[in-house]
């Protein structure tokens, strides 16, 4: 099998799960350049990693081998550099989220589709092994028809998380804890229930951070296809709790608690499939969890390349989490509930 030719850019936190997991996939890609303008970061990552680094963006972008790059700078950079790397030919693997505005990260996507390569983007949670069992068992109808699905994200990030510069805020992030932590889960939750349709709630800062965005939001939703259910999302919750969806239909119910599952059925029957390497991230660690489910990432992703499919998370599926945090911090603000734009 031909190996996948990549390039890393951004040698920041991020990129240590998704290291770990390119070692693994070493007979599957092979990394060509690791990037970040830190030339203190690329010594730190060189220790660390048997990767080849560049010290600068346009040496990889001038490099006919890459044929993807891998992307895990500051979310206000992403589109920026995405359409550069597309511009170039190259295949396109963006960390959460898009880019910090729902336009900017639209024009990412268009911009990727007009130049002919693949746009994926790391959203994880799908990958867990239950999440994955969870999707065959509803693609299956197991659940019957849906008629409720409950969100809940109970995280912790102490203060000092959040005075690191930029973090928390508008500029680099682009909003709090529904796009920097509460997008895996949206977007899990969005995969498995389908869009929702309305959304109204609060959104807000609480006296538990000093922090420009919001830490917690609380929302009621009504799915398109007729579920209605709530979006319960914070990171003022010590000392972090596992993230749970739970789905509610006509022949049973649905419970994932982050790597988890237990499906309970009317017919007495009942599936488990309990957690093999944790799920953590939920407390003053936002890295405490294991590589395994950035590793699938990445192999799907050069799998889609090889064989010219999607990858599992398109840019466009992205766009469709992207917007249900628009319409949760309009319904917060308006005070009114909103519509989610599809």
């Amino acid at each position: 099998m031909t190996r996948l030719r990549l390039a890393i850019i951004g040698l920041g936190m991020a990129v240590t799960p998704h290291a770990k997991g390119l070692m693994d996939l070493r007979d599957e890609i092979e990394v060509l350049h690791a990037y970040a303008p830190s030339a203190a970061r690329r010594a730190d990552f060189a220790r660390r990693y048997p990767f080849p680094v560049a010290d600068s963006l346009d040496t990889i972008l001038a490099d006919p081998r890459v044929e993807a790059v891998a992307v895990f700078t500051p979310a206000n950079t992403h589109a920026d550099i995405g359409l550069a790397c597309a511009r170039a030919g190259k295949h396109v693997l963006m960390e959460k989220p898009l880019d910090i505005t729902t336009a900017r990260a639209e024009a990412l996507v268009s911009g990727c589709r007009a130049a002919g390569v693949k746009l994926g983007t790391v959203l994880q949670h799908r990958f867990r092994p239950a999440a994955l069992r969870a999707a065959e068992l509803l693609a299956t109808g197991a659940l019957g028809q849906i008629t409720g699905c409950s969100t809940t994200i109970r995280l912790w990030r102490p203060q000092s998380y959040y005075d690191e510069p930029g973090r928390g805020s508008f500029a680099r992030d682009g909003g709090g804890v529904l796009i920097s932590q509460g997008i895996h889960t949206l977007d899990l939750m969005l995969s498995l229930a389908g869009p929702v349709e309305t959304v109204a709630g609060f959104a807000t800062t609480t006296a538990v951070h000093r922090m420009e965005t919001e830490d917690m939001v609380c929302a009621a939703a009504r799915f398109a296809n007729g579920a209605i259910g709530v979006i319960d999302a914070t990171t003022a919750a010590y000392p972090g709790f596992h993230e749970e969806i739970t789905l509610t239909g006509t022949k049973g119910t649905l419970a994932l608690r982050g790597g988890t599952l237990l499906a309970q059925f009317l017919d007495g029957t009942e599936e488990r499939v309990e957690a093999d390497t944790g799920a953590g991230g939920t407390g003053a660690d936002p890295m405490a969890f294991p590589h395994d489910w950035h590793r699938a990432v990445m192999a799907d992703f050069a799998a889609a390349i090889r064989e010219n499919r999607e990858p599992r998370v398109t840019g466009e599926e992205a766009l469709r989490v992207h917007r249900l945090i628009d319409a949760l911090i309009a319904a917060g603000d308006g005070g009114k509930p909103v519509e989610v734009v599809r």
